[in-house]
């Protein structure tokens, strides 16, 4: 459609590929760590970044899925650097072995790309007793930026438990680390009160579609209070948050009639998979992005996001919140 095509600020549209937003760039004796990579814009985002040079550890949930991907990208590019290691978001456990299990590799980390997800579950608790989404899509088993242990759980345990070694990376090579988070236009329509901290794991009230967005929101809050600690700390690490835009992914398992219309609609109003790593990839690695922290993107471009997603006091309560989540035994 037309309206795909109109470029942004970044001189990019939404029609724009991952490989168009990375063309020329090399991206050798880079390592990034891609979540969810065996499947949608999770595995594109690592086949793009393997094309530009980068070395990729695919954080996955299924390790055959992701085996079969890391050697389908390999038989298209024999040179592509992947690893395949296993990793659910939603289970403490996992994640720390995920983290404990890359540092054994000794490899830099020069990029985080928090991408895995899931969205609009029926009302479901994680293995740690957490609503279902809010603990695969954001929480965290955290460490603070000097190292010091605080709390537990998904994509705010696994960037925290990589922190130093990220920063490390950053100092010894002199290159820019980066950190993306990705969201979705959905935080716009989280709960009227943003987070629910009160009833996060509270059944009434429970809307599929409203705590996908709040766990969205809450992506980008972790994004901007990271940004802004790690600005304070003087460090060479960026933390940005992106929309992918609407695309035809196993997100929507859980509503058939969503997927019907995709089937029917979908090639004139959605992006594909191609499409919709873009912004990932156009943040991860272009050169215009250099020292931007703590921005929305969408469409490889600067994006406005929700009042709600720019509260700084609500990012510096929703970040004690998720350390104060697991010294309660990670019960809300």
């Amino acid at each position: 459609m037309w309206f795909l095509s109109r470029k942004g600020t970044s001189g990019f549209s939404a029609s724009s590929t991952a490989e168009d937003v990375t063309q020329g760039i090399d991206g050798s004796g880079l390592t990034a760590i891609v979540t969810g990579a065996s499947s949608g814009i999770g595995a594109e985002t690592a086949r793009v970044l393997a094309l530009r040079g980068v070395h990729v550890v695919m954080g996955v949930r299924n390790l055959e899925a992701g085996r079969a991907v890391k050697e389908a990208i390999v038989k298209g590019n024999p040179n592509a650097k992947l690893d395949a290691m296993d990793l659910d978001l939603s289970s403490m456990a996992s994640v720390k072995k995920f983290a404990e299990d890359f540092k054994s590799l000794n490899l830099p980390l020069n990029l985080l790309i928090n991408n895995a997800g899931i969205m609009a579950t029926p009302f479901m608790l994680s293995k740690d007793n957490i609503e279902l989404q809010f603990a695969t899509n954001h929480v965290g088993m955290c460490w603070n930026l000097e190292g010091s242990f605080l709390a537990q759980d998904g994509h705010f345990l696994l960037t925290n438990l990589l922190m130093e070694t990220i920063r490390k990376t950053a100092r010894a090579s002199r290159k820019e680390g980066r950190i993306v988070n990705v969201s979705s236009r959905r935080h716009k329509f989280s709960y009227p009160e943003g987070i629910r901290f009160a009833k996060l794991n509270d059944p009434s009230g429970y809307n599929s579609l409203s705590a996908y967005g709040q766990s969205k929101l809450a992506n980008i809050l972790h994004a901007n209070e990271l940004a802004r600690q790690l600005k304070e700390d003087r460090v060479e690490v960026t933390a940005n948050s992106v929309h992918p835009g609407l695309i035809a992914t196993n997100l929507f398992r859980h509503y058939s009639f969503l997927t019907g219309l995709v089937g029917l609609v979908g090639k004139y109003v959605i992006k594909n998979v191609q499409q919709g790593a873009a912004t990932t990839c156009y943040v991860a690695l272009h050169p215009k992005v250099k020292a931007m922290s703590g921005q929305y993107f969408a469409d490889s471009s600067i994006a406005k996001a929700s009042l709600q997603a720019n509260d700084a006091e609500l990012a510096t309560k929703l970040w004690d919140f998720s350390l104060d989540l697991v010294r309660r035994g990670s019960t809300p």
